[in-house]
């Protein structure tokens, strides 16, 4: 399923537990069935109760999910304790490569692999009044290529987050937020979500490379987006391209 598939059945989904079985299916796709959603500094008041905070949803394999939950590893879990000192998507293979990892911390991850989390990805998601999430996958495969799939999934778990804020917030007037954009904003969003720069923008469209980063930065700002696929995820749940 391509992202626009994704957000267009997220955009008919009212319910977190429907969503979430959404966001594992497309990720297992992407040979990524184990898939983890938490808020890292505040409780959401919308969550499966099965799972206790700061978890908000989990598809692990059972014998982990009730042996984590148990000793409480997300005290010790270095993916929660990195991941607010993150704004980029990371891999945990490379987690030791870049901090000095207490024995708690390696003993989590080793005993995840264990448990057949061969290699995983996270990706941290900001919102208002500094608020952390995030959402991981996992391979329960050796062969697994993380690197190869980052962009697509840290793609899906923007998605889902932006759509879960719909489901667990809804607008308090009732109705969908408006934005107008212009023609010329729309035409270059559109490729945008195409994967294409702002060079190539240009090219196509045949206007300077400044005046593309001009029209996405005025589109960004009216959607209230901090980056360009914030922009996209809120433009196309929006229904403006």
């Amino acid at each position: 399923m391509d992202l626009f598939s994704f957000t267009e059945c997220a955009n008919q989904t009212h319910s977190l537990r429907a969503l979430f079985e959404l966001l594992v299916s497309c990720a297992t796709e992407e040979g990524f069935s184990e898939v983890a959603y938490g808020a890292l500094n505040f409780v959401e008041p919308l969550r499966l109760a099965e799972y206790p905070p700061p978890t908000v949803a989990v598809k692990w394999p059972p014998d982990w999910c009730d042996r984590y939950f148990k000793r409480n590893y997300h005290t010790i879990d270095p993916v929660v304790r990195r991941t607010p000192m993150l704004s980029r998507p990371f891999l945990w293979d490379q987690l030791a490569d870049h901090y000095q990892l207490q024995p708690d911390e390696r003993r989590v991850l080793d005993e995840a692999r264990e448990a057949g989390l061969k290699h995983g990805i996270s990706v941290p998601l900001f919102g208002p009044l500094g608020r952390v999430s995030v959402v991981s996958f996992a391979s329960p495969s050796e062969d697994a290529d993380p690197q190869d799939r980052i962009g697509h999934l840290n793609a899906l778990a923007s998605h889902f987050h932006s759509a879960y804020g719909e489901i667990a917030r809804p607008c308090n007037n009732g109705g969908e937020k408006k934005v107008a954009l212009s023609q010329r904003e729309i035409s270059c969003m559109r490729w945008v979500a195409e994967g294409k720069s702002s060079w190539e923008i240009g090219m196509i469209l045949e206007i300077s490379e400044n005046t593309v980063n001009f029209h996405i930065k005025n589109a960004m700002r009216k959607l209230g987006a901090t980056s360009r696929l914030q922009a996209i995820v809120m433009a196309i749940r929006l229904n403006v391209l």
